[in-house]
Parts: C-alpha cells; sequence; structure tokens
C-alpha cells in the first residue's frame, strides 16, 4: 500500500458517532457496542477496523476520533460552515434568522426527551482541531492506538437550539413540526471522559450558545458561504 511505502507511522482518523447506532442508553462510552444503522456509519467503521488491520500487519499506529455534532465556526468569522445542500442543524436555523429560509422544520416531537425533540451533543470544531493535535501527540510519543469519542458532555434538544439562535441573534425564527423521520436516534450524547484521561483534552466550548455565537459571526458575515468572498 502507499502508506507502506511511504513509510507512515501514524494515522489520525475522522471517525463518528454513527458506529453506535442507537444507544441503549447515554451518556455513549468507547466499550458501547459497535452497530451502525446507515452507510455513513458503516463506512466509517469499517475504515476503523481496517485500521486496526494494517496495524498488526504493519505496526503502523491510529487514533480515531468519534465525532458527535460537529458546530461552530472560526472565532473571528473568517471561516465556517458551507455545505450545498445544508443539512445540519444549526446553520439550517441560522439561514432562517438571514431569510434565507422561511422557516426551521422540527421532525418528531413526541420522543422521550425533556422537550419530546430529539437530544445531540454539539462540540465546537475549535475543540475537535486541539483533539487531533492532541492524538498525533499521543501516537508520536509512542503511545498505544485507540478510538475515542468526542463530544461536549452536554445533550441539547432541537427546540433549544432553536431558541439558542433566538437569543444570539435577537432575531424571530419560525419553526413548523413534523413527524419523526425513520432512524433518528431519541438522544445521542458523548462521554468523552477516556479523551480527557488519556490524551489530555480539554474542551473550551460547553455551552450551546457560544457555539452559536461562533455560528452566527461566521454566518451574518457571509450569508451566501463562500460566495461572499
Amino acid at each position: 500500500t502507499a502508506m507502506k511505502d511511504e513509510g507512515v507511522g501514524a494515522f489520525v482518523f475522522s471517525s463518528s458517532a454513527a458506529v453506535y447506532g442507537t444507544p441503549e442508553r447515554v451518556p455513549i462510552r468507547e466499550d458501547f457496542p459497535l452497530a451502525p444503522i446507515n452507510p455513513y456509519g458503516r463506512t466509517k467503521l469499517m475504515v476503523e477496523q481496517i485500521l486496526a488491520d494494517f496495524e498488526r500487519a504493519y505496526g503502523t499506529k491510529y487514533v480515531c476520533l468519534r465525532y458527535f455534532n460537529a458546530a461552530g465556526a472560526h472565532p473571528d468569522g473568517r471561516t465556517g460552515e458551507d455545505h450545498s445542500p445544508e443539512t445540519h442543524l444549526i446553520p439550517l436555523v441560522l439561514q432562517v434568522a438571514l431569510g434565507k429560509r422561511e422557516k426551521i422544520y422540527v421532525f418528531g416531537d413526541d420522543y422521550p426527551t425533556r422537550d419530546g425533540t430529539c437530544v445531540r451533543d454539539y462540540v465546537h470544531v475549535h475543540d475537535l482541531a486541539t483533539a487531533h493535535e492532541a492524538a498525533l501527540n499521543r501516537i508520536l510519543s509512542g503511545g498505544e492506538s485507540g478510538a475515542f469519542n468526542l463530544g461536549s458532555g452536554e445533550g441539547t434538544t432541537v427546540l433549544e437550539v432553536i431558541e439558542a439562535c433566538r437569543e444570539v441573534t435577537g432575531r424571530d425564527i419560525p419553526a413548523e413540526r413534523r413527524p419523526r423521520r425513520a432512524g433518528d436516534p431519541p438522544a445521542l450524547v458523548a462521554d468523552s471522559g477516556l479523551a480527557e484521561r488519556e490524551l489530555g483534552w480539554r474542551k473550551r466550548y460547553r455551552r450551546i450558545e457560544e457555539i452559536v455565537e461562533t455560528a452566527w459571526r461566521w454566518h451574518s458575515t457571509h450569508p451566501d458561504g463562500y460566495g461572499d468572498r
């Protein structure tokens, strides 16, 4: 393989909480069953398995970082999310605040959560970046391979995200409730204790309002994404 031929001795992989599928309980630890329910999660798990096989065959160390819901933008507003089509909740809600969408749709309000809407764990991209640095340092200093959850450890409902966006932007954000979407787990929240203990990872952003503030700084100055540059 190219990695073997070039002598690559360390590999950090951006994996996903999707490898867990629908967990029986939260917060989710790394020793929970790996049972992805969609092609995205299955491909992430397959790469994790390939990396384990590659280490056994060639000795290449690896760290798999299982992201929960990546969110936010660079604090100075220079870089942020620009997907086409957009599928992430916070950018979609902020597009409503900007008048680029009429309303935000809330899929399902009868889940067994505190307000009936899905709960997700939003982790700031800055904190994900520092986790990558910590993972590389672990491998390059002789540490063992492994997989680590990366999340804030705080679950936020869809309605709470919308309310945080209203608070940060000071704008009305209409929401319309729709039936559940197939395959949406009620709650996905990380236990990131292993990353904190073994990687020395420390999160800078913990509150959803802090994450939304950085995202709004980007979206309000780049309403058309990178096309505004």
